[in-house]
């Protein structure tokens, strides 16, 4: 079966990446597949879904599919490592989806590559599920974000800790290049390659920045405006990556990388989910800081292909770096407007914001509920998650009265923005030991539901939308490799 594949990243030189064919799997079994998705790609799901576990399991792969490991290097907690690259994923080739946009697709969990090292190459169906349900989640929420195609057990046992069952998740993108691809050749003084990169991320993600005076400096800009946009947009609902080294950021702007991610319960800017931050540099409050820093790193792969002289150059980049601060409060400022119901800025609204997530903080206030408890509060009702609060919502009743709307069509639009579910950690770990452990998928299944429409209501599942009770808490989540 031929899916439409073309091979873009593939025509760039061999040092850009390797072919390499996925491991034989004995007894692959679709465990998830993405309708909606495969409708986006013009994929014909009738037809696929049938040999679905085949396809995208690698043991027939389709008849276009050119696998290919792709090359990057990164900075991990803030130390360089000049050769990761595809350890175990395999970019299969872009498709065309239905409004003509390539989009990458990738196999994750498919075994050894020459990037692999000591790992093995493998996947566990836990972390294929996590990111398949939390990136569905994020794109249910309207953040950017790569989506799961398709999750497909193995049949084979892969060893972590213990023995667990093996998957491989099916992954569609933007693209797949990073800080971290940029790290790769500029740390091997190819200024070549790296202005083959630079022109490929052009054409692909800002081609109207074809012929500007200086496209690496504009590049760099509007790789720091997308930045700030998503970083926001992860603040605005709670959102923790868990490990944002410079190869977990996509030049795209898309979220990438699910592994040891987390959406906050408790109010606390030092919160941190990820086993292996054991000193909070990816913690909640720190994420803007450290997609700065690693805009800096671009940056300094950047400098050699700039116009002008060191010291210019030098100073140009800088200034980039440095007004990503300045994007990300405007960005983040605009999302608060948003979750308080506000679209007219007035003087006085950073103060409001940053007076409620003390007042949370103070409390350990819930974050998702206690937002989404403020459609019921516009006309005098109180905040259930949040105590003490009174005096800030006076002050937020008289910031409203500046912009008159009807009561309903203001709860209405606080409720649009605010959501009711998200993939709580406790419920996210209970839905993939059922999954892994016995193989009982149901408990997947209602969450995914509830948080690919998270800001409806659903009846009966009102449990779902709560914070954990204290013997309930999955403090750290796992990586996975």
């Amino acid at each position: 079966m031929r899916l439409g594949f073309e091979h873009i990243y593939a025509a760039l030189p061999p040092v850009f990446h390797t072919d390499v064919q996925p491991a034989a799997v004995p007894a692959p079994a679709l465990l998830a597949w993405n309708d909606a998705l495969a409708d986006e790609l013009c994929l014909d799901a009738a037809a696929i879904r049938p040999v679905a576990h085949e396809l995208f399991s690698g043991r027939q792969l389709p008849e276009d599919a050119r696998p290919i490991a792709l090359a990057y290097a990164g900075h991990q907690f803030a130390h360089f490592v000049p050769a990761l690259g595809d350890g175990r994923a395999l970019l299969l080739g872009e498709l065309r989806d239905c409004r003509g946009t390539l989009r990458d697709v990738q196999f994750k969990g498919s075994g050894r590559t020459p990037w692999s090292r000591t790992g093995d190459g493998l996947a566990a169906v836990g972390p294929m599920l996590r990111e398949y349900l939390v990136s569905e989640a994020m794109h249910a929420l309207g953040i950017p974000t790569t989506r799961s195609l398709a999750v497909v057990a193995t049949g084979a046992q892969v060893r972590r800790e213990m023995l667990l069952p093996g998957a491989i998740l099916t992954r569609v993108a933007a693209s797949h290049v990073r800080v971290g691809t940029f790290e790769y050749f500029a740390a091997r003084g190819d200024a070549h390659s790296t202005q083959a990169l630079l022109d490929y991320c052009i054409a692909r993600h800002y081609p109207e920045l074809r012929g500007a005076a200086d496209a690496p400096l504009e590049f760099l800009r509007a790789v720091a405006a997308r930045q700030a946009h998503l970083v926001a947009l992860w603040c605005g609902v709670g959102f923790i990556h868990g490990v944002m080294n410079t190869d977990n950021m996509a030049i795209s702007g898309e979220t990438i990388d699910y592994g040891p991610c987390a959406f906050m319960d408790a109010y606390d800017p030092a919160t941190v989910f990820s086993s292996i931050d054991h000193r909070g540099r990816y913690s909640y409050g720190n994420q803007s800081a450290v997609a700065q820093w690693n805009l800096a790193r671009l940056a300094e792969c950047l400098l050699p292909l700039m116009q002008g002289e060191v010291e210019e150059k030098v100073a140009r980049a800088t200034a980039a770096v440095d007004g990503f601060t300045g994007q990300f409060d405007a960005a983040f400022l605009r999302q608060m407007r948003l979750k308080l119901g506000l679209t007219q800025p007035q003087p006085g609204d950073t103060e409001l914001v940053q007076e409620l997530l003390r007042v949370m903080h103070a409390a350990r206030a819930d974050f998702t509920l206690t937002f989404r408890q403020l459609a019921d509060a516009v006309d005098g009702g109180r905040l259930s998650a949040l105590e003490n609060a009174d005096r800030w919502l006076d002050r937020w009743r008289t910031r409203l009265a500046l912009e008159p709307m009807p009561t309903a069509d203001r709860r209405a639009a606080l409720r649009a923005v605010n959501p009711a579910f998200i993939p709580r950690n406790h419920r996210v770990e209970a839905a993939l030991e059922a999954a892994s452990a016995r193989g009982d998928m149901a408990p997947f299944n209602v969450l995914l539901a509830l948080v690919q429409r998270p800001f409806d209501d659903h009846p009966g599942f009102e449990a779902w939308m709560l914070p954990p009770a204290d013997h309930e808490r999955v403090p750290a989540t796992f990586c996975g490799t």
